[in-house]
């Protein structure tokens, strides 16, 4: 066993029949290898005797691997929980896309131990920082791995906002919103609105407009030490809410601010050994189906 991974702690949503089943499993494996183990004592989970039940804020505490068994949104729940901790994430897809949760259920045990015997790959990924301003100068902060986006809420009507970037002023918006996003966060909501995929190494930010009013409103990529600045336009009242990873931070008021720039977090995910990125792409998003599955021949 690589010492680096002596104590785990396992995220998941046990009232997910085949994620309950996956934790049990991976917890009685762990034991077996003579690990500690910590899970949420809200979890209601029937684990062997030995396993650690603690409030799950205490998870992290005492961890040096989070094990996250579920789909990229329980990924990201995970990475939320570590907090100012460098405790490194893995990830065990239970769900449906799994761009980052990259570990199958059928493989998850030989792969853990791979981990254990030090055959991985270490991942670092950056995050962003959102702070919300209060017309009264009050701040309420966030990190996000993949993106903040501002959205609106019971309601019909666009939002009017106003974008600037490291202090000059960009566009006046009209739509559902805005996604800023990581490299990381470049598959999830902001490929929806037509945004570019980023390589994860790729240091940038993707600005995307949510259902714009107009058709000059397009996806930009900005610098990843870019500071991004999101302002109302005065108008009747209208629920402007930012979250960051679908987590609420909070309402964007007239007269308020949401400012986004990069944060010094790091996330270190840990990857099978041959990890590929691309090989995930193609998985994923059905790429090469209609023709021929490998590389081209080289004659051609």
């Amino acid at each position: 066993m690589t010492p680096e991974f002596t104590c785990i702690a396992l995220v998941g949503r046990p009232a997910d029949p085949p994620v309950a089943e996956a934790l049990v499993a991976l917890a009685r494996h762990a034991l077996g290898r003579g690990m500690r183990v910590r899970v949420d004592a809200a979890s209601g989970l029937d684990y062997d005797p030995g396993v650690e039940a603690v409030p799950e804020r205490e998870l992290v505490v005492s961890a040096n691997l989070m094990v996250s068994v579920g789909g990229d949104g329980t990924l990201l729940y995970t990475a939320r929980l570590l907090g100012d901790y460098d405790v490194p994430l893995l990830g065990i897809n239970r769900g449906r896309l799994g761009f980052l949760a990259d570990i199958s259920a059928a493989e998850m045990l030989d792969r853990f131990d791979d981990v254990l015997q030090g055959q991985y790959e270490r991942d670092v990924r950056r995050t962003l920082l959102a702070r919300l301003i209060t017309p009264d100068a009050e701040e309420k902060t966030s990190i996000a791995l993949n993106d903040v986006v501002l959205q609106k809420r019971d309601t019909g009507r666009m939002l009017d906002f106003e974008s600037f970037i490291n202090g000059h002023f960009v566009n006046a918006h009209g739509g559902d919103g805005l996604v800023v996003s990581t490299a990381t966060g470049s598959t999830a909501y902001a490929l929806s609105c037509g945004g570019p995929i980023l390589t994860p190494d790729i240091d940038a930010i993707v600005i995307a407009p949510i259902s714009p009013h107009t058709l000059s409103d397009r996806p930009l990529v900005v610098g990843g030490q870019s500071t991004i600045e999101l302002r109302l336009v005065a108008q009747a009242p209208i629920r402007a809410e930012i979250t960051c990873d679908g987590a609420l931070l909070g309402d964007l008021a007239v007269d308020g601010r949401l400012v986004i720039e990069p944060s010094s977090k790091r996330v270190t995910l840990l990857h099978p050994p041959g990890y590929d990125y691309f090989r995930i792409l193609r998985s994923k998003l059905h790429w090469g189906r209609g023709g021929r599955q490998g590389p081209p021949d080289s004659r051609c």
